[in-house]
């Protein structure tokens, strides 16, 4: 069978197959239980070759179609119409050798309308209503009857029938219902959360583009600093702690225009088959020490907490930015020394910075990640946003909290796997 298109995606077609194949094996195994007890415990003879023989037929065709459905081919909505024209067709058989449409059972015609209602387009769904209904009205006139001799027993068997098809299809079409319901949950909330990445990757393309003006254009001032600094250097009057300062303000500018030479060679060259593996603790130290030379006030100590063998570590620019900048939050929330800890399992690693400060307040906790923060005392701006964004692209995620004992806390995580892959 050809399939088309499906209209509202193969993975929700496919998902949507699969509950259309258990609740075949649920009728399935009430029909065939009702039809090899009706002789024992109803008194009634059913022509149980014929139907045990539809029943088989309507097995095997389950089985195949659950053996396809654990294969990667695509699930068309056509295919799972004509899936539903089968059962309706078996269950009309079945129904034509059991009393056709008296037989209390005939409301189980709605089961495949209803997985049509819920998983196809609406000329699909309205082709499987009109069979339905042809069939159920073809069973008024053309069917075998049953055989009860006592008629007032016959009438307490039909009421317990209706009560039993009743019973069994409305828990079935719940069930389907239910599990449909939860799917267009999850799919609304992935729509949400990748409509915010969009927003928030918008964000950061225009912080990225203000970022590049900005560093052509702070290439002047440096510039100037820089000659300001030389000729004050050759000042006779200057006592050693001020050439110290000035020293000290010369290796900053140096370290700026460095930084912005470097910007437009790192952004957006470095493929996949060109990225750097490096020792995590290694890369870790020299990030660290590179960051010490723009903060040399600060302090802090990196502890290792990992097992034996130190994973390696894509060594991209936008993962060390991004820790660079929650460094420097944690060291302007708190004068005290700054823990870096690194450690890692099978399947992540963790970088985790505790600082001394009075912690993340609470619009932090909140807001931070997906929108940019108003400036504080103790950071949280766009470096945020910026290092939320980077950590995300890469696999990884960012925690923020406030532990107990005071201070505030930054786990970084990123799985090992995607950080091994060349």
């Amino acid at each position: 069978m050809v399939n088309a298109p499906p209209f509202e995606g193969s993975s929700n077609l496919r998902l949507n197959q699969r509950r259309a194949i258990t609740l075949r094996w649920w009728l399935l195994v009430a029909i065939t239980l009702a039809v090899l007890s009706a002789s024992t415990l109803l008194d009634i003879a059913l022509p149980r070759l014929p139907m045990c023989a539809v029943l088989a037929l309507m097995a095997a065709f389950n089985g195949y179609v659950h053996w396809r459905a654990l294969t990667d081919d695509p699930v068309g909505a056509k295919e799972l119409f004509g899936q539903l024209c089968v059962d309706l067709a078996a269950l009309a058989i079945l129904l034509y050798l059991s009393g056709g449409a008296a037989n209390p059972l005939i409301s189980f015609l709605l089961v495949p309308v209803a997985v049509a209602a819920l998983s196809l387009p609406g000329r699909l769904t309205a082709a499987i209503a009109l069979l339905a209904v042809a069939l159920y009205s073809l069973l008024m006139w053309r069917f075998l009857p049953l055989s009860v001799a006592d008629p007032e027993r016959a009438t307490r068997m039909h009421l317990a029938g209706m009560w039993l098809t009743f019973v069994v299809s409305a828990t079935m079409i719940a069930w389907f219902v239910a599990r449909m319901t939860a799917s267009i949950r999850e799919r609304d909330s992935r729509l949400n959360a990748a409509r915010e990445q969009a927003l928030r990757d918008e964000r950061v393309v225009a912080l990225g583009a203000l970022a590049a003006g900005a560093a052509h254009e702070l290439g002047t001032p440096l510039a100037t600093m820089a000659v300001v600094i030389g000729e004050l250097e050759h000042e006779t009057r200057l006592d050693a702690d001020a050439r110290d300062d000035l020293a000290l303000v010369r290796e900053q500018i140096v370290l700026c225009k460095g930084i912005i030479s470097s910007m437009a060679a790192r952004a957006g060259t470095l493929r996949p088959e060109q990225v750097q593996l490096q020792d995590a603790r290694v890369w870790l130290e020299g990030v660290r020490a590179r960051w010490h030379t723009l903060r040399p006030r600060a302090t802090s100590r990196l502890m290792l907490d990992g097992a034996a063998g130190v994973p390696q570590i894509v060594a991209e620019a936008t993962l060390e930015q991004a820790l660079a900048s929650l460094l420097n939050n944690a060291a302007d929330a708190s004068d005290t020394e700054i823990d870096i800890r690194l450690d890692w399992d099978e399947s992540k690693l963790r970088i985790v910075i505790t600082d001394g400060g009075p912690g993340f307040p609470s619009q932090v906790l909140r807001q931070a990640g997906s929108m940019p923060l108003p400036t504080r005392n103790g950071g949280a701006g766009i470096g945020l946003l910026l290092a939320f964004s980077a950590i995300e692209r890469l696999g990884g995620r960012i925690v923020l909290d406030n532990p107990p004992g005071g201070g505030g806390l930054v786990s970084i995580e990123l799985p090992i796997a995607s950080q091994t892959e060349k």
